[in-house]
């Protein structure tokens, strides 16, 4: 087994073992940038504070500074005089291949156990133990899991060096606050004799006080200017939805080399790339949803320029690296001048010159407030949770605790990780359990975090207004030391890429037309919750994929979502026609043409949901059978499924002495899906009854 720094470096003096950091950071430096590299001063201060101090170390440095020579010159260091391996904490998957690829780049043998190679563990791990591997690096959830944790320990407790990349996470003001990066600062951070390496390129003052203080006291704090030349930064604000789409269609056509144009949803990737695709550009989308394979030949064909851009969310971002990609375009401003740093300084790395542009939407102060507060526990919803947990017994899964708790599965994912930390709750194989910890609210600090966050949002704001030079703007958020006017953004210069203001008329025709034709397929409900009682279980025999017309705020339809969002009345003929000519394209994926239409019982669109079923059934020469009715009260909002489900189930029925078809499917309409359940209990409802298959047709699915 190898040893721990302290005591391999015995019989070297500091001076030797000073050297020997030099000397190996001049290799790696040679091996990753050429023959004539030279060591920054910030980085060899590093790498010696790692090496021959055994220090704790937070390198705060713009992308493409060179955070991972530190890193891999302090393990060569530390593996040449026969120290342990290097565990390194990495965020993302992409993160993780191409630091594999750099670590081997510099020299060193290195492999990642993650969630997508759980078929390698076993031999990866060995390698470690064994001393054959220089660097291993795992995801903070991966260190999470209680068996895994069991597993690495040995590894852990024998590294030569712990590294945590991205370590803005770790704090509780940071942007993506990540509840397992802060228990594995903790974890990691124990054993006073191993060097901890923590690197991030976003973070502000107060992160940085943050980050430094879970590390210790005496951590060594090395922090650049953020400030990048070769970026050149604008605001284009003022267009709607399709404008935009058009300006990012113009922009593919001028703009030089290949880059990223960022949305702020799965959905959006999918439907912007798919517009790009029908105007001759060569695109992909991007985003968590994906398969792993599908995520690395994206990566990959974006590196070698294969695509002109990659349309992503925030899943592509951290830790990808592409010296030369020139260009980054959001659509859509992330919450936090933190986020959207991180995400621009992907660009313009080993190039004079990328374009990095903003458009504003009408829907960024709607995401602000939703991811302000998406994160932070309710105390009311955290006893709860606990309780159940305590009642119980024994470790309850998620849909379990959701269950019981009528509790949303996502909040109750979110708390269970944030009590974790608190060492209130814990994960084991079978589950979660309370610890019998008592939980302790500090209100003060969730009250002080969301006031960051809305003031972080204020930032963006006023970035996107212009208002004053925009690299400058970035700098005073992010607290850094030198910042000053950079005379090349679009406030500086007055100047904007192409195509400027302007957008060319037939594209945001041809975005209005392709949106439209676009199928937005409602996927079906395929288990009921757990808890239901006497009330179906297992398996739901229920509808079909269906259809919407619109989804979420999606330019091309702006007249449905105003619609479905105000007074109870008939729709406008526009969006009727848009309706009918969905059924239109569906009608050749059908099992069967229905034979009737239903309408379902809406409480606070009656009149629209009853016109519309009927003007649908006059189009498609079929009868409207009002075979559903309300029976009690609406089914409350914003509660777990199995509450949802419980009062749709009771609040709703078949009619009394209706006439059903049964030679054929039925169409149900509605105004608006979001859960799917008020359209799942419709349709086992009518199924039954005797109905042989639902095929559900709503105006507007909510995001």
């Amino acid at each position: 087994m190898t040893a721990r720094p302290s005591e391999a470096w015995r019989g070297r003096t500091h001076d030797e073992v000073v050297a020997v950091a030099d000397r190996q950071l001049g290799s790696v430096l040679r091996l990753m940038a050429g023959e004539w590299a030279v060591a920054r001063p910030d980085q060899r201060t590093a790498v010696r504070a790692l090496v021959a101090d055994q220090a704790r170390v937070l390198v705060v440095q713009a992308t493409g500074w060179g955070k991972s020579a530190v890193y891999w010159a302090a393990t060569s260091a530390i593996r040449s005089m026969g120290g342990g391996p290097t565990l390194v904490v990495s965020p993302l998957l992409a993160l993780m291949r191409d630091q594999v690829a750099a670590a081997v780049g510099a020299g060193l043998t290195a492999a990642t156990v993650n969630s997508a190679n759980p078929e390698e563990w076993d031999v990866v791990l060995t390698q470690v133990e064994r001393g054959h591997l220089d660097v291993l690096l795992v995801s903070p959830e991966r260190l999470a899991n209680p068996a895994f944790a069991r597993r690495i320990g040995p590894v852990v407790a024998r590294a030569g060096l712990l590294v945590i990349d991205e370590a803005h996470c770790i704090s509780d003001w940071g942007f993506d606050f990540r509840p397992d990066y802060q228990r594995l600062a903790r974890i990691l951070t124990a054993s006073p004799a191993t060097p901890v390496l923590a690197t991030t390129a976003t973070a502000n003052r107060r992160v940085t006080d943050d980050v430094a203080r879970q590390l210790g006291a005496a951590t060594v704090v090395l922090r650049g200017g953020l400030a990048r030349s070769s970026l050149r930064l604008s605001v284009v604000a003022g267009l709607n939805g399709l404008e935009r789409y058009a300006w990012v269609d113009g922009a593919l056509g001028r703009v030089e080399g290949s880059g990223i144009v960022y949305v702020p949803t799965v959905a959006e990737t999918e439907r912007l790339a798919g517009f790009l695709v029908s105007r001759g550009h060569e695109v992909a989308a991007y985003s968590g949803r994906i398969d792993t394979e599908a995520r690395r030949r994206v990566e990959d064909d974006l590196r070698a320029n294969r695509v002109k851009a990659v349309v992503a969310t925030s899943a592509l971002g951290m830790g990808y690296d592409k010296p030369d990609l020139g260009f980054c375009i959001h659509v859509g401003s992330p919450d936090s001048p933190v986020a959207y740093y991180q995400q621009v300084g992907r660009a313009g790395r080993a190039i004079e010159r990328a374009e990095v542009v903003l458009l504003p939407t009408e829907g960024d102060e709607r995401l602000w407030e939703y991811f302000a507060t998406s994160s932070l526990p309710d105390p009311r919803d955290v006893r709860t949770v606990l309780a159940a947990l305590t009642d119980h017994g024994s470790a309850m899964g998620v849909a379990e605790v959701e269950a019981v708790t009528g509790v949303r599965r996502g909040r109750v994912e979110a708390l269970l990780k944030i009590t974790a930390v608190e060492g209130v709750a814990e994960r084991v194989p079978e589950g979660w359990r309370a610890t019998g910890e008592p939980y302790v609210h500090d209100q003060e600090k969730w009250d002080a975090i969301r006031a960051a966050r809305a003031a972080e949002a204020d930032l963006m704001r006023s970035y996107a207004g212009g208002r004053g030079c925009l690299m400058a703007f970035l700098q005073e958020a992010l607290d850094d030391p030198a910042p000053g006017a950079c005379g090349r953004c679009s406030v500086c210069t007055g100047e904007l890429p192409a195509p400027g203001r302007a957008v060319d008329p037939e594209s945001v025709t041809a975005a209005r037309a392709y949106l439209r034709g676009a199928d937005v397929v409602l996927a079906p409900r395929k288990l009921w919750p757990r808890g239901l009682g006497d009330g179906p279980s297992g398996r739901i025999a229920g509808a079909e994929a269906g259809r919407a017309l619109v989804f979420a705020d999606a330019p091309e339809w702006q007249e449905a979502v105003r619609a479905v969002a105000g007074p109870d009345r008939p729709l406008g003929q526009d969006v009727v026609d848009g309706v009918v000519a969905v059924v239109g394209r569906w009608r050749d994926q059908w099992s069967a043409r229905p034979v009737a239409i239903v309408p379902v019982p809406s409480r606070r669109h009656p009149r629209l949901v009853d016109d519309l079923a009927r003007r649908i059934a006059e189009a498609g020469r079929l009868p409207v059978v009002d075979a559903l009715e309300a029976t009690g009260p609406p089914p409350p909002q914003n509660v777990a499924s199995v509450a949802r489900v419980a009062a749709l189930l009771a609040g709703l029925q078949v009619r009394a002495g209706v006439d059903l078809p049964v030679d054929g499917p039925v169409l149900v309409v509605d105004d608006t899906y979001r859960s799917g359940w008020t359209m799942t209990v419709a349709a086992f409802l009518l199924r039954e009854a005797g109905v042989v298959a639902v095929q559900p047709l709503v105006v507007h699915q909510l995001p």
